[in-house]
């Protein structure tokens, strides 16, 4: 194993890739111990994706525990679970939403209709929807140019205008893809590069030598959030110890 997990983790990427699709599936491992709530993962996914106001793709849930004097703050980095029981592929009236064969659950724009029936599912509010708001769109000159520029998401450079549809994502669902336009590029989410305490980890759970697979069947506690309903979520939490 080399030093920095990052090199680690892009040799098992590219690994992966030389698979078939069908024969890897993408999973995420985040440490918990290690995350210090600097939201640098956060700034990281906006930058990325070029994401609007009100729109994140990985928030940092923040939880105060204890009882004062012995208080202490929490930090649980929340991107979308990938479930293998997705909800929201199920009640998407038309099919938008689907689950590659690699695990990651996509939208089509071109298909959305932005009915949101997948945003009240998902037991993670992990969707947003795209309303057409701009961070400048109240500064003179209104909307500057750069937050209209074109971005790669589920592959396909898209414009985000609502005078390009239907393959703009305004007036739609949108969600964390795992960044499959680097994925394919053999470089890992921008979350991933962007943590500054290498809390996140990614990877081919179908491949036993990769380090999230070391993690996840390591002696380490770990939980996925809201097992319960039956979501089967792919990212999986190293809890503190």
């Amino acid at each position: 194993m080399t030093d920095d997990i990052l090199i680690t983790m892009k040799n098992d990427l590219e690994r992966a890739l030389l698979k078939p699709q069908a024969e890897r599936h993408w999973i995420m491992v985040i440490d918990r111990k290690k995350c210090v709530g600097c939201h640098a993962c956060t700034a990281g996914c906006i930058s990325e994706n070029k994401l609007p106001p009100k729109i994140y793709y990985r928030p940092v849930l923040e939880k105060e525990e204890g009882k004062y004097p012995n208080v202490k703050m929490s930090f649980t980095p929340r991107p979308c679970m990938q479930c293998d029981h997705p909800p929201c592929v199920s009640v998407c009236p038309i099919k938008a939403t689907s689950k590659g064969l690699d695990g990651i659950v996509s939208i089509d724009y071109e298909l959305c209709v932005g009915c949101k029936r997948c945003i009240s599912v998902c037991p993670y509010s992990a969707r947003t929807f795209d309303s057409g708001n701009y961070y400048t769109s109240t500064t003179p000159p209104p909307v500057q140019p750069y937050e209209t520029l074109s971005n790669f998401e589920y592959e396909v450079k898209r414009g985000r205008s609502d005078t390009v549809p239907p393959t703009a994502p305004i007036g739609r669902a949108r969600k964390c893809h795992f960044c499959i336009h680097r994925l394919n590029a053999g470089i890992l989410p921008a979350c991933v590069t962007t943590c500054i305490g290498r809390a996140t980890y990614f990877g081919d759970k179908n491949d036993n030598t990769s380090m999230v697979s070391t993690l996840v069947n390591g002696t380490r506690t770990k939980t996925r959030l809201l097992e319960e309903r039956g979501t089967d979520p792919q990212v999986y939490y190293l809890e503190v110890v």
